[in-house]
Order: C-alpha cells, then structure tokens, then sequence
C-alpha cells in the first residue's frame, strides 16, 4: 500500500472516530481569509489607504446571539473626530464599568442585581457608572431600572477587550 493511500486511509479512520473536520475559515490566525477578502474589496473600489475590518459571531451565557461586522476606511478613521472616541474608551477605562458590562452581558440586568456583587461600590456608585456607559452608548435602557448592552455594541465591545491581549 503506497503512502498516499495509508494516509487517504487514516484521515477516514479519524473522522469516523471524530466527526467531519472544519473545512471553513480558520480562526486559529493561521489564514487570513478575512484580511484578504478585505485587500480584494478594497482593491476592486481603488482604496489606497486600506482600511480596518472587524467582525465577529457571538453566543452569550443568556443564549443571545449576535452576527456582526464593521468595516472602515484608513482615511475615514483618521480624519475622523477622535472627541467621541476617547469618551467612549474613557467609559471602558474604569474597572467596576467593565465589571458591570460583563454582568450584564452574562444576565444580571437589573441595577438591584448589579448592586448585590461586591466590589462595585453603592448603589450611587453604580448607577453613577451605569450613566456613563449609557451616555457613550455602551449600554441603553429598554426598560426602568433594566440595562442591556446593544446590539451593535456587543461584538465591538469584545474586539475592544481582545485587542487588550498580548
């Protein structure tokens, strides 16, 4: 039996034991699937500059599920008001805010759950913190004293957190 077949012969093996493998996108950083499409759409429309791209397929603890992307021109993004933006990182930037979108994102969505965890101060405190995300868009209230993080900020807010890893 030559080598070819041997190894045909194996990967039929495995996948009896383990299911189909993944034949899509890698997400393992190993393929650029998502950059080079980028490069292409970019390159077909006469984009110099180049442009960001982000994306992302979320499923929350609460069974929430959000599909989303953005796309933005180089020349858009650094031409742009950066006033807005560093409001908007401001409100990231304090620890009991960043707990807070977590717990909410994970279910607690109510100010007197949010008030029941330790280590996020009063409830003065709190609601003080839950103003600012809602006033930079982080978080909207559908309801008195309810909070959710919308739709369109789910999946920014988790690039916001990856792109804090090393």
């Amino acid at each position: 039996m030559d080598l070819e077949q041997r190894v045909t012969d194996l990967e039929r093996r495995l996948e009896a034991l383990e299911g189909p493998q993944r034949t899509g996108p890698r997400i393992d950083g190993g393929d650029f699937w998502a950059l080079n499409g980028l490069k292409e759409q970019l390159s077909e429309a006469g984009v110099a500059d180049g442009g960001v791209l982000y994306t992302g397929s979320v499923g929350l603890p609460t069974g929430e599920q959000y599909a989303w992307q953005m796309a933005a021109l180089t020349e858009d993004l650094l031409g742009g008001d950066w006033t807005t933006a560093a409001e908007s990182f401001a409100a990231l930037g304090h620890p009991v805010r960043i707990r807070l979108l977590r717990e909410i994102l994970g279910g607690r969505r109510t100010a007197t759950a949010l008030a029941e965890l330790e280590e996020v101060g009063t409830t003065g405190q709190i609601y003080h913190h839950l103003r600012q995300l809602t006033a930079t868009g982080w978080l909207h209230t559908p309801g008195r004293g309810r909070y959710e993080v919308p739709p369109g900020r789910v999946v920014p807010l988790l690039v916001a957190l990856a792109t804090t890893r090393p």
